[in-house]
């Protein structure tokens, strides 16, 4: 049985890591723009710069190597969203410098060589012993506008992630701050499945963390929902069905990202709905992986709009499942028998 707990301490120095990247290339927007003359370059370069830095941080902290003749990552493998393929285009040079200079902020003896290599190590297989996957940068245009992203890893055995680590560099501790400012802090979020959920400020993840678990919703309190900012994500005229199905005072949050899970199992809402656009769709693993954990040791409830739990023993898609519902016991009844009383998915 490997150390779950010196995985999650390599999955926390990576993260940390890879969100340090993260913030030096959303300061730096303008000046990555002007490089690499795209408009959307920013969140190319600290996608591809984030994952080299979880794969050489994670095959340092678990013995194997990165860069030329690398071993991977003491042979576990992983799954993650970006190959090189793009980068290795000469088209896309400007692209490669700029993330080879983000990933010199924290990995300073990189070169093209290792970056590229690095990047790699993402594309590995879904092994049922065990596996880690990654999102770089999950809310990219949240990313772009300054606003809510996450970077989100998990450690997957038998179909179900077993650690999870969320980066929230733009979250802040404190609920009264507006989800559309940045923090100068940020969040943290890990778990081991079965050991609850633990929090700790972004700029001391190595720290002393606190344990948190949210409280049951209270019957006659607002039901305070995570709705994306981008509404192609999730169907909004359904979660309106939904919710006035329930016929209980509900509010909106509005933010991007795997950091929805965070806000619901941190009590700061009630509900996450990922309710399908189309019949053809499905979710990837790296997108619900991390964060379903964090919510689930906090105590909610997290399974697709049938009730199902997610499966990611299906490959790069949870194949098996059907959108996500993230709620503590009480919300989530209610939602799902709303889903099944409106018929939504069938």
């Amino acid at each position: 049985m490997p150390d779950y707990v010196l995985l999650t301490q390599a999955a926390r120095e990576a993260v940390a890591q890879a969100c340090s990247v993260c913030r030096q290339v959303q300061a730096a927007l303008g000046e990555v723009r002007a490089i690499a003359k795209d408009d959307k370059s920013p969140v190319t370069v600290a996608d591809f710069a984030s994952q080299a830095i979880v794969a050489h941080t994670l095959a340092g902290a678990l013995g194997g190597t990165t860069g030329r003749g690398g071993g991977g990552l003491g042979g576990l493998s992983l799954v993650a969203e970006e190959d090189s393929g793009f980068l290795r285009d000469d088209a896309h040079r400007p692209h490669l410098e700029a993330t080879l200079s983000a990933v010199r902020g924290v990995w300073p003896e990189c070169d093209e060589a290792q970056l590229l290599e690095a990047i790699d190590l993402g594309a590995g297989e879904s092994h049922p012993a065990g596996f880690w996957t990654l999102d770089p940068i999950d809310g990219t245009k949240g990313f772009l506008r300054g606003q809510q992203y996450a970077v989100s890893l998990a450690y997957v055995e038998h179909g179900q992630p077993v650690i999870g680590v969320l980066g929230c560099p733009n979250l802040a501790a404190d609920f009264n701050t507006p989800m559309d400012e940045p923090d100068d802090i940020g969040s943290m979020y890990f778990c081991i499945r079965g050991d609850g959920l633990w929090e700790i400020a972004l700029d001391d993840a190595l720290g002393d963390a606190t344990q948190i678990k949210r409280l049951d919703h209270e019957r006659g309190q607002p039901i305070t929902v995570c709705s994306s900012v981008e509404k192609a994500h999730s169907s909004v005229s359904d979660m309106d069905r939904i919710l006035a199905h329930i016929g209980e005072p509900s509010e909106r949050i509005r933010l991007d990202s795997q950091a929805k899970y965070a806000v619901v199992a941190r009590g700061q809402a009630d509900a996450y709905l990922r309710l399908p656009t189309r019949k053809d769709y499905v979710e990837r693993i790296w997108d619900h992986a991390g964060g379903s954990l964090i919510a689930s040791e906090a105590g909610c409830f997290v399974t697709d709009i049938f009730g199902h739990a997610l499966d990611f023993a299906h490959g790069r898609g949870l194949e098996k499942n059907t959108g996500v519902v993230c709620a503590p016991p009480r919300v989530h009844g209610l939602l799902l028998g709303a889903i099944e009383a409106l018929g939504i998915g069938r």
